[in-house]
């Protein structure tokens, strides 16, 4: 294999360094989001919150996140994915360090550092897509996607599993203090590794170059054009059936990110030292999927089916597939039997790598980050209300049953939304 980033020829191209240091962006996203679901439980011990204020704790991040969305997808657009990025790793690493301080300072300076590390973090996937849109060309965009996305699980793991070793260990201060430490790191890499644009790229091979612009989605020639008005791409269906289908996935996910480890530990049983260890396994699987999907989406387009009926298919089995299993988890009442349709949920749901996730580069290729930014938005409102939601039902029912019905109901119309209003078809350039 040829060494990283060098003009050698071989399997190793300068566009797989480029998705291989956004993969590790997203993992340390994921790392420092998720930390504080585990570190929560004694957090909440020490400070005696209640789990209404537990929800308000882990919701404040998304009022950052969704703060930043679009700017960010049009920063990325405009200055380059390497640039935003860099810089959101830097910001959201340093809110992580000092979360410790902030939580001994009250609630409202937690919010703050919690809000922070949002703003940071929101511009971490519309910087991937403006990098991918112009890296990879169109038969390798699902895989590439799929990749980076699969840094969400083994992120989240990853979180799972140290998190109670730290905080067990050293206190759940160091949690804070060591994740935030490997942003830090990472920057220094990617400053050396990483172009906004391959023709930027000072290592990047002549074969390689002119096999991207042979391939390009879009022409380099209108590479600074400004991407339309908000108001434009609202007035698109195909981008309206990709918002919704990204809202009602982000339902799941943040729900499952924020309250996995307490349903593990309270509703299921397990002590806390082993909370990671069970919690971890559907996103094991997630990983597992994510990458079969998105090979599989991307062997169906070059194969001559239509775009939009494989994203159509793909939005289905992933939608409908992860609502069956959240309405079975609740026919059951054994640690196994739920986490094994937990994981079942999580493999169907990796399906979505071949709909809505890649959906943003067929309809907007050469704005794909301010698309992203776009239906992001709407995504992360999940992380505040689906949350917070989520603790109030705890607080005042107590039923983890509710919670996934309710899971449930939003995945279902967003399946159905997706399927009638969906479009593989380009609508901006």
């Amino acid at each position: 294999m040829a060494e990283l980033g060098t003009t050698k020829e071989g399997f190793w191209q300068t566009r797989y360094s480029i998705i291989a240091m956004c993969f590790a962006a997203t993992f340390v996203c994921y790392i420092d989001r998720v930390n504080i679901s585990v570190a929560i439980i004694p957090m909440a011990n020490d400070y005696n919150w209640s789990l209404e204020t537990q929800g308000y704790i882990l919701s404040s991040f998304y009022i950052g996140y969704l703060l930043m969305q679009i700017g960010g997808g049009r920063l990325a657009d405009t200055f380059g994915g390497k640039v935003v990025l860099g810089a959101g790793v830097l910001i959201w690493s340093l809110f992580t360090l000092v979360t410790p301080w902030a939580a001994m300072g009250g609630l409202m300076m937690l919010y703050l550092a919690r809000i922070g590390m949002g703003l940071g973090e929101a511009v971490t996937f519309p910087s991937v897509y403006s990098l991918v849109t112009r890296w990879f060309p169109a038969g390798e965009t699902g895989k590439a996607i799929a990749l980076n996305a699969s840094a969400i699980p083994v992120g989240t793991v990853f979180a799972l599993v140290v998190t109670p070793i730290i905080v067990t260990t050293l206190g759940w201060e160091w949690a804070f203090y060591l994740f935030g430490l490997v942003g830090i790191l990472w920057f220094a890499a990617w400053q050396y590794l990483v172009a906004a644009k391959p023709q930027d790229h000072p290592r990047i091979s002549a074969a390689e170059l002119e096999f991207i612009k042979t391939n390009a989605r879009f022409s380099e020639e209108r590479e600074g054009e400004e991407a339309p008005p908000i108001r434009t791409f609202l007035k698109s269906k195909a981008v309206w059936a990709i918002l919704v289908a990204h809202f009602c996935n982000n339902w799941t996910l943040y729900v499952i990110l924020s309250w996995l480890p307490k349903y593990v530990n309270e509703g299921l049983g397990v002590p806390f030292g082993d909370i990671g260890y069970v919690a971890m396994l559907p996103h094991i699987t997630s990983f597992l999927f994510i990458n079969l999907a998105g090979n599989v989406a991307d062997r169906m387009i070059v194969s001559g089916m239509n775009v939009t009926l494989v994203r159509k298919i793909c939005q289905t089995v992933a939608f409908g597939g992860l609502a069956a299993c959240l309405l079975l988890v609740t026919t059951v009442d054994t640690v196994w039997a739920a986490i094994g349709i937990l994981c079942l949920g999580k493999m169907f749901s990796a399906a979505n790598m071949g709909g809505f996730n890649v959906n943003h580069m067929d309809v907007a290729p050469r704005h794909a980050g301010t698309l992203m930014g776009i239906t992001n938005t709407a995504g992360t409102i999940p992380g505040i209300v689906g949350v917070a939601v989520t603790g109030l039902i705890l607080e005042y029912t107590g039923s983890w049953d509710l919670v996934f019905q309710v899971t449930a109901g939003v995945t279902l119309f967003g399946m159905v939304f997706y399927l009638l209003f969906a479009s593989g078809e380009k609508e901006f350039d």
